[in-house]
């Protein structure tokens, strides 16, 4: 290394390279200028200027105390300013301030104009540290209408709060730029954070509140009156819903205009005072002048023809610059409506006339709402009654269960049932708990029927009309219970599915295990031999009778119970590739039998019957 510096030392000082140089000590060398001052500020460091702030001064925080005076808002605006140079430094105060005076640390103070920005004062500074900039100040009030605001300009500072006082008034204020503290009739406190730029500026706007004088003012309102009468054989009921709402003024009563054979007996209403029937008017006064809206009940009667041709007699609304509302009318007993001939009013469906007539359910009911400025409104139907007698009322003609008990526990039911109906909608079945509903058809056709919130099943049923025989629709379900094996002796109960319908008779056929002897215990079933359904409907798909009960062969038995497995693993195994749709499931009658039967089941009582059953001793079986 010492040779090629010295080469290298030689090429630049432009002298030839010698051998040897007497007058030069031994030792010595020769280094190029560069390296030298390389090394010698490695082993003498100069030690490296401190970094100069990024800013002079910072403008930290600005507090505003004002008070409102007329035109003008006064009062003192403090600037808390920290110097972060040694020195004199210029911190520029808020633009837009009008300054009467300036204070720093008690003396005042001159400021100067921004040689950046002509038209911006500055402050001078003189120290490093934190400084507090008093300064007195005006801001002009400006008024447009009714309406007042007040502009303080905006800062770079972090926090910038602002309070001001003013003589009691009760006044509605919103700021926009900051967030209101505090509110009251005498002062406001608002704070907002500093911007780039200084261009957030806080801008106060007020107005005084505008006394609301309704009760002087000309009253204009609307209503809505809806109707619902009940036509039954003697007299006729009347249920009225009032609701009105003011848009002008005040109401200190509401007249409804009232036919001279119309009786009204109540008026509830949390608002109502009292209420006076005058001739062919309806007064109804409030404890306190209504100014927005009021809802309150009408309940009456009237006596009309029993059937033919009907003026139904409506109540209207007086003194109403619009009517809204509707009518309903509904047939009690044996009777239904013919046909209507509506005046100013629209056939619309009972949900749209509110809860006081969607809660009344009746296939009788027709629904009819106030057409839109129809003058005045009327209403004529026509009614026909018949005999109490040939209305029926929707029941279960007949029900068919067929039940397959295993040793296991597991409870195969296929029930069936013969409904007739002419007024409800839907039947419900609940299946005892635990069950696994298999299929389930509807006139001979597989269905998917609604589920209600408890788990139910709901089948629709297909009404029948007044004075024609009600139809007859079939329903069938096939379920599986699981529960507790069968011990060698024992008792078991086998609960049927409930229905929200009387039943008037029912058939039960029990298959069970031939390994089995089983007998029922008295109740509500008694044995009987075998007999067919009586209703058409079941008739069709009830299988054939058993020849007789005696214990079949067990090998048999067995076979025919593993092919009902075999078919049933493969269409669970088909089930699992194909889309799940209404299947209608073949029910396995094999095994001993027992025929039981019942009459007049309650509705909403579930059919129970109770089993004792022992282990056969044949075969060496115990």
């Amino acid at each position: 290394m010492n040779r090629l510096n010295l080469l290298a030392a030689v090429l630049l000082a432009g002298t030839p390279l010698t051998a040897q140089d007497a007058t030069r000590p031994p030792g010595w060398v020769v280094l190029p200028v560069n390296e030298y001052q390389a090394l010698h500020s490695k082993a003498y460091p100069v030690e490296r200027a401190a970094d100069l702030p990024p800013v002079d001064a910072t403008l930290t925080r600005v507090d505003y105390d004002l008070r409102l005076n007329g035109p003008v808002a006064s009062g003192l605006a403090t600037l808390t300013v920290d110097v972060l140079k040694d020195g004199w430094v210029r911190i520029p105060i808020p633009p837009g301030l009008l300054v009467r005076e300036a204070k720093l640390g008690g003396k005042p103070v001159s400021l100067v104009a921004t040689p950046d920005h002509p038209g911006q004062l500055s402050a001078v500074l003189p120290q490093k540290g934190r400084s507090v900039l008093l300064l007195d100040v005006v801001f002009a009030v400006t008024s447009i209408g009714a309406e007042e605001s007040l502009r303080l300009p905006g800062s770079s500072s972090g926090v910038t709060r602002v309070s001001i006082a003013s003589p009691p008034q009760d006044v509605e204020m919103k700021l926009v730029g900051g967030l209101v503290s505090e509110k009251s009739a005498s002062r406001w406190l608002a704070y907002a954070g500093g911007g780039p730029g200084g261009d957030n500026a806080l801008v106060f706007t007020w107005r005084k509140k505008i006394e609301e004088h309704r009760a002087e003012l000309p009253l204009r309102m609307r209503g809505s009156l809806t109707q619902l009468y009940a036509l039954g054989e003697d007299s006729t009921s009347l249920n009225a819903e009032v609701e009105i709402e003011v848009l002008q003024g005040a109401a200190h009563q509401v007249k409804i205009a009232v036919p001279p054979n119309v009786t009204i007996n109540q008026v509830p209403g949390a608002g109502v005072a009292d209420w006076d029937v005058k001739p062919g008017q309806l007064v109804v006064n409030f404890l306190e002048p209504v100014e927005r809206s009021a809802k309150f009940l009408i309940t009456g009667e009237t006596v009309l023809a029993r059937d033919g041709s009907i003026d139904v007699p409506l109540l209207r609304l007086l003194e109403t610059e619009r009517e809204t509302g509707g009518v309903a009318i509904d047939v009690l007993g044996a009777g239904e409506i013919l046909n209507t001939k509506p005046q100013g009013l629209d056939a619309t469906d009972a949900a749209e006339l509110g809860d006081l007539v969607a809660r009344r359910q009746s296939p009788s009911l027709a629904a009819f709402r106030l057409r839109a400025g129809a003058p005045s409104y009327s209403l004529n139907v026509q009614v026909a009654r018949y005999a109490q007698q040939a209305v029926l009322t929707a029941n279960v003609e007949e029900a068919r269960y067929r039940v397959l008990i295993t040793g296991e526990g597991k409870t195969l039911v296929e029930a069936r049932y013969a409904v007739r109906n002419n007024q409800r909608n839907f039947v419900r079945i609940s299946a005892p708990a635990g069950a696994v509903v298999w299929s389930s058809a509807l006139a001979g056709r597989p269905v998917r029927p609604g589920k209600a919130p408890d788990g139910s099943l709901l089948f629709p049923l297909t009404k029948g009309r007044a004075g024609e025989e009600a139809p007859l629709a079939a329903i069938e379900i096939l379920y599986l219970v699981r529960g507790a094996e069968w011990t060698a002796k024992g008792r078991a109960t086998l609960a049927l599915p409930v229905l929200d319908l009387p039943v008037s008779r029912t058939g039960l056929l029990l298959y069970y295990s031939p390994l089995f002897h089983v007998t029922p215990e008295p109740g509500a079933f008694s044995l009987q031999p075998f007999e067919r359904p009586e209703s058409p409907v079941l008739l069709a798909a009830t299988a054939s009778a058993p020849a007789s009960e005696a214990p079949q062969n067990t090998n048999a038995v067995n076979s025919a119970t593993q092919a009902l497995v075999d078919r049933y693993r493969a269409r669970s195994d088909a089930r699992k590739t194909a889309a799940p749709l209404p299947v209608r499931v073949a029910f396995p009658a094999v095994g001993p039998s027992l025929y039981l039967v019942s009459e007049l089941t309650g509705e909403s009582k579930p059919p129970v019957v109770d089993l004792n059953y022992q282990k056969e001793k044949k075969g060496g079986v115990k």
